[in-house]
């Protein structure tokens, strides 16, 4: 299963992608509609183009410039493990808050992993990684995000882990409510991929800035981080079911791909249903492109991507 340990292990190995350089320009005559779009809002979730950066091909703190200028995306979602030696370095985030302003962008949010686990059942471990989380809010607050999104990982009994992650995620979102940041939360696998479980946990947090930011691909049940890339995963959560349940707590929608047909299309992911299923629900924020295949370059990944988002929405009822 791919994940994003495995996308480091990659990178530092210097496993490149196959490249199909076809594709990029065949996307934008495939989906050219010429259809009004203008209530449909894009952004680039960093991770799409985590291999190069992790390699050195692509400068991290260029990111809102890539977006705008290699993409056509005015707005971004930033990945904490690029930044971590700057984590508490006010100049260096006002730095990257220039950066967005000059080129006409929009900071969204930062996605932060491994600063431990929300749920722990040891109260001090627990207390631990929502303090190592605080940074992360200060940094986004500079950069005028709205959010930084975090993993509900944690062990232990249903009730035990139901217990801690209320407590732990509570803690959190009050400490980002006093800065008027948002703490959401992304299916990531195990429980974290329960729509139930983890709507269950938000509401009786009762804290509104808490809240979710559904993945599309992140659906399985037993592997941490849930990718169901390949369809390797045998234990997924309705996708679908998942996204519904997660949207009416969304500050932001990851619109994952993996694969794409000779059409265009996703080969895992229904694009259609998911995005009438978020247009439905009357979500009027960001969706983030969020490409994390295998087999095409990420550049292609991410038109391709955009490609069939826009196509999809612009035939929506």
């Amino acid at each position: 299963m791919t994940n994003r340990r495995s996308f480091i292990k990659k990178a530092a190995l210097g496993t490149a992608a196959i490249s199909i350089p076809s594709y990029a320009s065949q996307a934008s005559n495939l989906f050219s509609t010429g259809r009004n779009i203008s209530e449909l809002k894009i952004s680039l979730a960093q991770w799409s183009l985590n291999r190069a950066f992790f390699k050195g091909e692509l400068d991290a703190n260029r990111f809102a410039s890539i977006a705008k200028n290699s993409y056509g995306i005015g707005a971004v979602e930033y990945v904490n493990a690029f930044y971590k030696d700057f984590a508490k370095s006010e100049k260096f985030w006002m730095q990257m808050k220039n950066e967005a302003d000059n080129e006409g962008v929009k900071n969204l949010l930062i996605m932060v992993d491994d600063e431990g686990d929300l749920g722990n059942p040891d109260s001090k471990k627990r207390k631990t990684a929502v303090e190592n989380h605080y940074k992360w809010i200060h940094a986004a607050k500079i950069l005028g995000c709205h959010s930084i999104r975090v993993n509900a990982f944690g062990e232990g009994e249903e009730d035990t882990l139901r217990a801690a992650l209320v407590d732990g995620l509570g803690e959190l979102a009050t400490y980002g409510g006093n800065e008027n940041i948002n703490v959401i939360v992304e299916n990531h696998g195990l429980h974290t991929s329960n729509g139930a479980f983890i709507t269950g946990i938000i509401k009786e947090a009762e804290n509104p800035y808490l809240g979710t930011l559904p993945d599309f691909g992140n659906w399985c049940l037993n592997a941490k981080w849930g990718s169901t890339q390949n369809n390797k995963c045998d234990d997924v959560y309705d996708r679908y079911k998942g996204v519904q349940e997660f949207l009416p707590f969304a500050k932001g929608v990851s619109a994952k791909s993996y694969a794409f047909d000779d059409n265009g299309y996703e080969t895992i992911i229904d694009y259609r249903k998911m995005l009438q299923i978020v247009k439905e629900s009357g979500f009027d924020g960001y969706i983030g492109i969020e490409f994390e295949g295998e087999n095409m370059t990420e550049p292609d990944g991410i038109r391709a991507t955009k490609s069939l988002v826009e196509k999809v929405w612009s035939e929506l009822d």
